[in-house]
């Protein structure tokens, strides 16, 4: 059953223990999770029922405790000044010691970073002591929720509470900027005006089309179409076998003999917790592999159920030819 709150630090301490907590902002209402809490944010995905694992705003108190999980140039500090609280997404590289779980990030080296202004979410995000993933309130697919009734029409009875906080003064999502590279381009217009950023920063730049974008693996966007990351070595799809030259991403109780690494990502057979692990899985055997000097990756089937749809899309992409 979700129930509607009023108190930030009740929605903080479900959010600590792993529940979904949705939560108002001046944007939209967003669906958070502990952006630490891998298990959490796959529980994101499954709530949304979103297609494929793209990658999430993280929400933070203040700009500092963003620039702890990501790294700060002059013009994303500038930027931050200027907006922060406020409806302005910024997509930086995350810091080798971020402990926003790779899931959050869909396996990027980047994280979108921001500050809301709404004072009951701000209240929440201090009590809560961490960020906090979050998506659009919605069933994906479906409209963004601008006020909690919105969010209890799409999401009661799959997530535990909806923090109250009226109507969303903005009601159009933030604008995310990716910082990424030497030129600021804007991914997604939202809240803030290109030209209020311009006056900060000088030109930005505007993101290549949709269909050439997801083509040239190139947006780094909430939102967007993206092909996420993919190991160095090659990577093959619903192993039934495995030998010594392979690394296994194996699921369940029974993994394939004879690999030369492996990570299972879920022994116990749960689709959520192989969401959580696939990314960190990924990399692990990707990393462990080089250094045996195996071939590449055998993947076994992971069951189509809830999320399983999900994780084979997202291992369809890594295994991707890569021109």
């Amino acid at each position: 059953m979700t129930c509607l709150l009023t108190d930030p630090a009740e929605a903080a301490a479900l959010l600590r223990d792993g529940a979904l907590v949705a939560f108002p902002s001046e944007t939209v209402y967003g669906l958070g999770a502990d952006a630490w809490n891998g298990r959490a944010v796959a529980a994101v995905f499954e709530a949304k029922g979103r297609p494929h694992f793209n990658p999430l705003i993280c929400h933070f108190a203040d700009a500092e405790s963003a620039f702890a999980e990501v790294v700060a140039d002059d013009r994303a500090r500038a930027l931050a000044a200027a907006f922060w609280p406020g409806p302005l997404t910024l997509v930086l590289p995350r810091r080798p010691a971020c402990r926003v779980d790779l899931l959050a990030g869909a396996g990027l080296d980047t994280l979108a970073v921001r500050v809301p202004a709404h004072p009951r979410t701000l209240a929440m995000l201090r009590a809560a002591g961490r960020p906090i993933a979050g998506p659009s309130a919605n069933r994906s697919g479906q409209v963004s929720p601008t006020t909690a009734a919105h969010v209890m029409a799409g999401l009661a009875g799959r997530i535990a509470a909806v923090l109250e906080g009226g109507d969303c003064a903005v009601g159009v999502e933030s604008t995310v900027l990716d910082l990424t590279g030497p030129g600021a381009v804007m991914l997604r217009p939202g809240g803030v005006p290109a030209a209020a950023i311009e006056a900060v920063i000088g030109r930005i730049g505007r993101p290549l089309k949709l269909a050439a974008a997801d083509a040239t693996r190139s947006l780094r966007s909430p939102g967007m179409m993206l092909s996420h990351y993919a190991p160095t070595l090659p990577l093959r799809l619903d192993a039934t076998a495995v030998d010594t030259a392979e690394a296994l991403l194996a699921f369940g109780p029974r993994p394939l003999p004879g690999a030369g690494a492996l990570w299972n990502l879920s022994p116990g057979g749960d689709v959520a917790e192989a969401a959580a692990r696939l990314f960190a899985g990924l990399r692990w055997l990707d990393a462990e592999g080089q250094r045996l000097g195996l071939r590449g990756i055998a993947a076994m089937q992971v069951p189509p159920d809830g999320l399983g749809e999900t994780i084979a899309d997202r291992l369809a992409r890594a295994a991707a030819p890569r021109g």
